[in-house]
């Protein structure tokens, strides 16, 4: 795959704090930033995550809530003075599975879209492949949807980080 942009991959379990560091990596890049969010506020909870989120971020970020069509949202908002932080994957494959999309048909969508993207890209999602076997058909699904992915993304990805314990280990770039 050819592409004028740059891909990163941040990976790391829940409250590592693979969100702090990609925001980092896109202040420093001194690029116009975007944010696409891809959760959905279903309920209190959820809400008063998103709200701290945006709160940590702070100023200087154009906000995009984006939870399914990732792909062309990308592609629509990409530009070369640019980067882009999507928080996160997992969420998304999430919205995907609860509204009944083909994962692994949009998955392989986000990738091919990357061909064409010349800004910073910077991906935040979910390691959930380290623990125990789910119970459920569902959750093993998800977990192999997210694994799939993170692989698709890692091969054509420029750095690959995965955070633990806030500390960041690179593991390609």
């Amino acid at each position: 795959m050819t592409r004028s942009g740059h891909l990163t991959l941040v990976l790391g379990g829940a409250r590592s704090g693979k969100s702090g560091f990609s925001e980092k990596l896109a202040r420093e890049s001194g690029l116009e930033r975007h944010y696409i969010a891809t959760g959905r506020a279903y309920d209190d909870e959820m809400r008063e995550r998103i709200a701290r989120h945006r709160a940590d971020r702070g100023e200087g970020w154009v906000t995009h809530e984006v939870p399914l069509d990732l792909a062309a949202h990308l592609t629509k908002i990409d530009a070369p003075g640019s980067v882009i932080l999507v928080d996160c994957l997992t969420l998304w494959i999430t919205n995907l599975m609860m509204e009944g999309h083909d994962v692994d048909a949009e998955g392989a969508a986000l990738v091919r879209a990357f061909e064409s993207l010349s800004g910073r890209l910077i991906l935040v999602s979910n390691e959930v492949g380290l623990g125990i076997v789910p119970e459920n058909r569902m959750a093993r699904e998800f977990r192999d949807h997210a694994g799939r992915l993170h692989q698709r993304i890692a091969a054509v990805a420029d750095e690959v980080f995965f955070i633990a314990a806030g500390l960041p280990l690179k593991m390609k770039g």
